[in-house]
């Protein structure tokens, strides 16, 4: 069987002529119209919704900062951060190390949250990303009762030596968590 008899056999040749004929076209013009302008309604609408949204920055923008700059998307805010957490403990005052703990502590309750690791508590946060965490999960434990000690016993006292080892402590689960 050709394509000739087959085109015949099934009508479609007189349904390709139908289609094309000048009547229909003529009685169409106006769907077709409506469908063209709702097509650059809906176009205007999901381009003014990419520029605006924080869509292509997420899935374009982090690629291309991560391969431009060989370092994980949001590195430099970690550091920047840490940095600043870290300049309390060089100030030598006990009540800048406390403030120090609690800021790090905080940080990696934010950081557990923005990687959708959350809990009623700061410990059952870390409990749930114990899988990057399972080395240091004791250790960080027991930081967040040196920072609960401080928070809840105001005349607490604690060593630049201490502090330096608990901010390690939280600096080691950011730096896990915070580059997953």
């Amino acid at each position: 069987m050709s394509w000739e008899e087959l085109y015949n056999l099934l009508g479609i040749r007189e349904f390709i002529y139908f289609i094309s004929s000048s009547t229909i076209q003529d009685t169409l013009l106006p769907v077709k119209l409506v469908c063209v302008f709702f097509t650059l309604f809906f176009l205007a609408g999901v381009i003014y919704f990419m520029l605006n949204s924080s869509w292509l920055q997420y899935k374009f923008l982090e690629d291309a900062t991560e391969f431009f700059s060989w370092q994980a998307y949001g590195l430099k805010q970690i550091e920047k951060r840490w940095n600043k957490i870290k300049g309390r403990i060089e100030s030598g005052s006990e009540a800048e190390y406390k403030l120090a703990i609690i800021e790090a502590e905080d940080y990696l309750n934010e950081i557990l949250d923005e990687r959708g690791y959350e809990g009623k508590d700061f410990t059952e946060s870390i409990q749930s990303a114990s899988r990057l965490i399972s080395s240091i999960l004791g250790e960080i434990l027991s930081a967040h009762e040196v920072r609960n000690a401080i928070v809840y016993n105001p005349d607490y006292k604690i060593s630049p030596e201490q502090a330096k080892k608990v901010l390690g402590i939280y600096e080691s689960a950011i730096n896990s968590i915070g580059l997953e």
